[in-house]
């Protein structure tokens, strides 16, 4: 089967690194792909914006299957326009897109169907924001209705903040993304992700993991798009993990299909476990990054049918997902000057010496010039490795990481701080 890989990041080359192993793959193509997913897969130069152009390609190169792997092509609704030429597509429609392209209908479709969440008010209009402010205690989490590259969101610790976050977004700090406004209460507690894939009717679990959103260690600075990634997730256990399921995931795709909108995909649910029991923070609608990777690294079966029997809506076939019960985690190697500007074409080597760590090593934001591997993005390599345990996990990805040299890059010394702790502890 020919596959087609839509995507560039450090997700993208996680996914073509499986399903490059898998006995079901006759080629693997790319767009527009990075140096790492080259050694999987031919890059072709298409733009996921152009459905015309996705849509004839896939008929020239006879594609039984795209794999879409960001979100604004499916909010963009690139999934319907392959289905519609026949072309089986893992992703949502743009309809079931809505789940992560507005956290407003996210939040309707939890209150509809009484999927445990943060009270909320959404709100097109500036003055009806600051007014809701009054019924909500400090801290307030200001959201952006659309997407915003993961920067859509204030906590906000004082009533100015929370202002000033109000007035930002609707004065297009974010965008077409501000024109609407989610306030939330603030929900205490530890964060983690889960994902399940669907065909709209059955669910399987696809695992669980823990990421680190701050740039800094201790869960210090700005938030980012993920400095690293563990899973398993223990803190989720499997009595919660069933909880997920039957209280959140199950629920979201019943309330889905009923509206007329299947969703068929991975759903990846950011949860925060209170004292009350997991509550939904937000609903992404493709795999996570760096959360991808250590899955990836996890799975012990072939990726080509799971995601194929996803797209065609014959999930039910098959069993459990199988993932391994070893530890993976990941470290992402940043560019400096990251989650600001980063400083691009900085010198890159060692990779395979750190792969030698048993370590896979994930390209984020590479590119090659004059034959040299140069920095060419904010999030630069995702250094993975397994373990028997996160704090085995933690030794490996950091042994490969001081193996890379890269010294206009930087990474966060403590992915795993919070597991590694409970496990020395235990």
């Amino acid at each position: 089967m020919n596959i087609l890989l839509l995507g560039s990041g450090g997700r993208e080359h996680a996914l073509a690194w499986k399903l490059a192993q898998s006995q079901k793959l006759t080629k693997l193509y790319a767009a527009p792909g990075n140096p790492g997913i080259a050694e999987h897969a031919e890059l072709v130069d298409l733009d996921a914006a152009n459905h015309e152009a996705v849509t004839a390609f896939c008929a020239a190169h006879a594609i039984g299957l795209v794999v879409i792997g960001p979100e604004a092509p499916l909010v963009d609704g690139l999934a319907d326009s392959l289905r519609n030429a026949g072309v089986p597509v893992f992703g949502p429609n743009k309809l079931a897109a809505q789940l992560e392209g507005s956290k407003g209908f996210t939040k309707d479709l939890c209150s509809k169907a009484g999927i445990p969440t943060a009270g909320y008010v959404r709100t097109a209009n500036r003055t009806d924001a600051l007014n809701a402010l009054n019924d909500f205690a400090l801290p307030v989490v200001i959201k952006a209705d659309g997407l915003a590259a993961g920067k859509g969101v204030v906590i906000a610790m004082s009533e100015s903040e929370a202002k000033e976050a109000i007035a930002h977004m609707f004065s297009g700090g974010f965008g077409e993304a501000g024109a609407e406004v989610v306030i939330e209460e603030f929900m205490a507690g530890e964060e983690a992700s889960f994902f399940a894939l669907t065909d709209g009717k059955t669910v399987l679990s696809f695992g669980s993991a823990q990421d680190h959103k701050r740039v800094g260690d201790g869960d210090t600075g700005p938030n980012t798009g993920g400095m690293g990634a563990y899973s398993p997730a223990p803190v989720l256990s499997a009595t919660l993990e069933q909880r997920v399921m039957d209280d959140i995931v199950r629920p979201t795709v019943a309330a889905m299909a009923a509206q007329g909108m299947p969703y068929s995909g991975v759903l990846y649910a950011g949860l925060m476990l209170t004292p009350q029991g997991p509550k939904l923070i937000e609903y992404n609608a493709r795999f996570g990054d760096p959360e991808c990777q250590v899955l990836m690294m996890r799975l012990e079966e072939d990726l080509v049918p799971l995601l194929l029997a996803t797209a065609e809506g014959r999930l039910a076939e098959h069993g459990r997902v199988r993932l391994s019960d070893r530890a993976a985690l990941t470290v992402v190697m940043a560019a400096k000057g990251y989650p600001g500007t980063p400083e691009k074409g900085g010198a890159i080597g060692g990779i395979a010496d750190a792969e030698k760590y048993g370590a896979k090593i994930f390209h984020a934001g590479t590119a090659i010039r004059d034959g040299q591997l140069v920095a060419n993005g904010g999030r630069v390599l995702n250094v993975t490795a397994l373990g028997d345990t996160v704090t085995q996990a933690q030794a490996a990805a950091y042994g490969a990481v001081d193996a890379i040299q890269f010294p206009t890059g930087f990474c966060r010394r403590d992915i795993g701080w919070q597991e590694v702790a409970r496990e020395t502890k235990g």
